[in-house]
């Protein structure tokens, strides 16, 4: 009876860290995400380098060592899509989001509410969700070249003056054009750079993260 046990026990052990170990190993795959969270302080990430330390914290948090981060974000001197490496990237669940830089800003891209997950594999709030967090800080055109004047001064305020472009990663808006579409580029921000005014058109200060290498 002992043995049988034993022999029954070490089995399930065996199963369990098969599963571990695949569930590990395919976090370890991850190349993009959504933030989980944001700054806190509104647009105030720190500005760009702010947000790259940003994007790895929140992947070492997630299991995910031995990556390069970026987030995809413009600066005045910086476009998001030179920035993020050459991909190509996929999300925790190991599916893919684009090729490379050409297909992330083409109808090819993979980024919808169910693929632009977080590092820890979860769906991200969009539209008809309580509280909805769709809008995504990117200071980009649907390019991924920069929006200088809408990027919240690079990415270090976060009061009532200035303004930031974002895009929906659920991809839906308050009607079928391509702006309420966009992933990247859908509307700026209103009433400045605070985390409040994020909040008033459904964002919470969240941004895309790439690997890139």
């Amino acid at each position: 009876m002992r043995k049988l046990l034993l022999v029954a026990t070490t089995a399930v052990t065996a199963a369990l860290a098969a599963t571990v170990g695949a569930a590990l190993s395919q976090d370890a795959k991850m190349s993009f995400f959504v933030t989980s969270v944001g700054s806190g302080k509104g647009a105030d990430l720190g500005g760009l380098k702010g947000a790259d330390a940003h994007c790895a914290s929140l992947a070492e948090a997630a299991g995910v060592t031995g990556k390069t981060w970026a987030a995809y974000l413009s600066t005045s001197d910086t476009d998001a899509r030179d920035h993020i490496g050459k991909g190509p990237w996929v999300n925790a669940k190991g599916v893919k989001i684009a090729d490379d830089v050409a297909s992330l800003h083409s109808d090819a891209n993979g980024i919808t509410k169910q693929t632009a997950l977080d590092e820890k594999g979860e769906v991200v709030n969009g539209r008809g969700d309580t509280p909805n967090r769709h809008d995504v800080l990117t200071g980009s055109k649907p390019d991924g070249t920069k929006i200088a004047e809408q990027t919240c001064g690079d990415w270090t305020m976060s009061g009532a003056e200035g303004t930031a472009m974002m895009g929906h990663h659920d991809r839906t808006g308050l009607d079928d054009s391509a702006a309420a579409k966009s992933w990247n580029s859908s509307h700026a921000s209103r009433g400045g750079c605070s985390q409040e005014a994020l909040k008033g058109t459904g964002g919470d200060g969240l941004f895309y993260c790439f690997a890139t290498n």
